[in-house]
């Protein structure tokens, strides 16, 4: 299959997907992480039309996620563009897709998501509630249910790289994202 990882600067995804012989590209504005050259560093919506079978896209959360709610009243307009951003995502002319964002704004803007699934659902031992929006998808089953539950991300001390260890998807979930809906 020809997949479109959006808005991924890690590779992690992409990677996965590769590795299951697929046709996987990554596209973001900076560029990848691990300086592939199936990375194309452009703004995803300029490559919605080039023929792709599944789209997984993960738009920023700084104006949609619930972690930032007490901001909302003063980022109307960033959020607004947020959410139109999504809305252009959800509706492109891929048959499959989904959306990946914490939980927050687009579940009552837009839609509620499809499915919340944690990391220690998939091998990892920690908590961060993720959001999961489909176009003709089944939802993604667990692999590896672990204890031990931690909140790593949530306790990151300030600093200027933050939002990149937030943001990057967990390994376990991409490859379970790789498993289930590429084969």
């Amino acid at each position: 299959m020809k997949i479109l990882i959006g808005c991924e600067f890690s590779g992690r995804v992409r990677q996965a997907f590769r590795a299951h012989g697929h046709d996987a590209w990554s596209c973001d504005l900076l560029p990848a992480e691990d300086q592939s050259v199936f990375h194309i560093q452009d703004n995803v919506l300029a490559v919605l039309n080039a023929g792709w079978d599944l789209a997984i896209f993960h738009p920023p959360c700084t104006y949609l996620c619930g972690s930032g709610a007490r901001w909302w009243a003063t980022r109307g307009r960033e959020q607004q563009e947020a959410l139109e951003f999504v809305r252009l995502l959800l509706a492109a002319p891929i048959p499959h897709i989904a959306l990946e964002n914490p939980v927050g704004k687009i579940s009552t803007a837009i839609a509620p998501p499809s499915q919340i699934i944690q990391p220690w659902q998939y091998g990892h031992p920690e908590m961060k509630t993720t959001c999961l929006w489909y176009k003709n998808l089944p939802p993604l089953q667990p692999t590896d249910i672990v204890t031990g539950r931690t909140q790593r991300l949530w306790r990151l001390p300030p600093s200027p790289d933050r939002w990149k260890e937030r943001s990057r998807t967990y390994a376990g979930i991409a490859h379970a994202m790789a498993a289930q809906w590429g084969d």
